[in-house]
């Protein structure tokens, strides 16, 4: 499956047992050897009355806490399924409320958390704005982000040109900042108007992606803090463009669009691991 290009290896544990770890989901996710996703996917029995649990790992194998563009997957399966309107995911980085509108989706992300002990961050910063200094960077020695944790650690930087922004060199080094503990997924954004962003991604353990649904939540909720844009936003990705919407402090942060099913099959995952 892929939201907007962010695409998905996605397997069904709801009855079965299916035990993956790191060097099997880096084997599913190869792109060459294996089926190739951004993020292999696995629906599980949720614990706590959601209608199922979201386990996420990165196509480097690591597991991770959130991601939009899988949720709204995740959803239409689970939707279908239930002849549904509306449907909760549980996940690690919290339940995801999501509901059915037209032929998109839309997730109910959460309240997003600023605070540098949520990020997290390894020592006391303003997350509103902050610099980056950028060790051998010819593009942005010393840049300003905004920090947001929307289930999930982001560093938004606002650039004249994300079109042409140094995604592929600055978002590692960004990932693997000591300043984030946790790594972090970093978002290159530029404005087009107050009502729309354009927005590239660098994702923590998958490198550059398509789309980023957290990326854009957290890009949105960025540039109204930072009076940028007003509440809601569509937000424009290499693979299209979500809506996001947020109210402000305390709220939570909707996301719409798109979900798509590209192939069933089976795969032999002792095979592939050897």
């Amino acid at each position: 499956m892929h939201g907007l290009g962010n695409d998905f290896a996605v397997f069904d544990a709801r009855n079965q047992t299916l035990a993956l770890d790191a060097a099997t989901a880096r084997a599913i996710a190869d792109r060459r050897f294996g089926i190739g996703c951004d993020q292999v996917i696995v629906i599980e029995p949720a614990t706590n009355g959601a209608d199922a649990f979201m386990r996420i790992y990165n196509s480097d194998g690591g597991e991770v806490e959130n991601c939009g563009n899988a949720a709204r997957c995740i959803a239409r399966v689970l939707m279908d399924e239930k002849n549904a309107n509306a449907i909760t995911l549980q996940t690690q980085g919290g339940p995801l409320a999501c509901t059915a509108q037209g032929d998109l989706v839309t997730i109910d992300m959460g309240v997003p958390r600023f605070g540098w002990r949520e990020i997290p961050m390894a020592r006391e910063t303003d997350t509103l704005s902050f610099p980056i200094k950028i060790d051998g960077s010819d593009f942005y020695p010393l840049t300003i982000a905004t920090a947001v944790n929307v289930g999930n650690p982001h560093v938004v930087l606002f650039v004249p040109d994300a079109e042409h922004a140094p995604v592929s060199e600055l978002g590692p080094k960004i990932e693997h900042h000591p300043l984030f503990p946790e790594r972090t997924n970093v978002e290159f954004v530029s404005l087009i108007d107050k009502d729309r962003l354009r927005m590239r991604v660098w994702e923590r353990g998958a490198g550059i992606t398509m789309a980023c649904g957290t990326g854009a939540c957290a890009t949105m909720v960025a540039a109204y803090r930072r009076g940028l844009a007003g509440h809601k936003v569509d937000v424009v990705l290499d693979g299209g463009t979500l809506t996001i919407e947020w109210a402000g402090e305390g709220h939570p942060v909707l996301m719409t669009g798109p979900w798509a099913r590209a192939y069933r099959g089976e795969v032999d995952l002792a095979a592939l691991a050897s």
